[in-house]
């Protein structure tokens, strides 16, 4: 019972402290904004996390690790369809990743780069290679044309997953380019998935996409 205990002020404390990070960025929260939210004396919330570093450490490790829970859900459930499946994936990711703030990333490169390299390590080895593995599915499905390079196909995915997460992805592009998109992160990742489901999947799968998009 003590240990459930523990458990749930952990979970309680991250949650809060992801609250936030994600709203505020690593900078502009302190460990007195998170014990102010959470009700609780600084003293506690150090009993359980000895610093912000570690707090932060602890939040994405719990955000990585509902993450994987739900892809692999997905993944695993042969109930869905192969086209289920892939548009109920990039909306799981989307819908965790894109509510950080650009700041808190910006401030996790610089500041805290060892929590950043294990964001980017987790989306690399992970996220990447999940989608890789529903590429090949719908190629073995015959729903993904045959001619599709599946490997281009995860780097072009990369690049969208690299544009939700890093602030500074956008500013290797032209001011121009950039300003003409006129829409945020979140939406830029949308569209570029929409590209890449029309342009790989074949003609029966794409008409089936379309309608349910619609």
């Amino acid at each position: 019972m003590r240990a459930k205990r523990k458990e749930e002020i952990e979970v309680k404390i991250l949650e809060a402290a992801n609250e936030m990070f994600f709203r505020n960025g690593f900078k502009h929260t302190t460990m007195d904004d998170i014990s102010k939210k959470l009700g609780m004396s600084k003293k506690t919330v150090y009993q359980y996390f000895p610093g912000k570093q570690e707090l932060l450490e602890a939040s994405f490790n719990l955000l990585k690790n509902r993450l994987s829970l739900k892809v692999e859900t997905i993944l695993e459930n042969d109930e869905l369809s192969f086209l289920m499946k892939l548009r109920s994936m990039l909306s799981a990711i989307a819908k965790d990743l894109a509510p950080i703030n650009p700041e808190l990333l910006a401030d996790m490169r610089e500041q805290v780069p060892e929590v950043w390299a294990s964001l980017e390590d987790y989306i690399r080895t992970s996220a990447y290679l999940r989608f890789q593995r529903l590429v090949q599915t719908g190629i073995d499905q015959g729903l993904v044309a045959s001619h599709v390079d599946k490997s281009m196909v995860v780097l072009l995915y990369a690049s969208a997953i690299q544009n939700l997460i890093d602030p500074k992805f956008l500013g290797q592009f032209p001011k121009e380019m950039v300003d003409g998109l006129k829409t945020n992160p979140a939406k830029i990742y949308d569209q570029a998935i929409s590209i890449i489901f029309e342009g790989i999947l074949t003609p029966e799968a794409r008409e089936e996409y379309l309608e349910k998009k619609g």
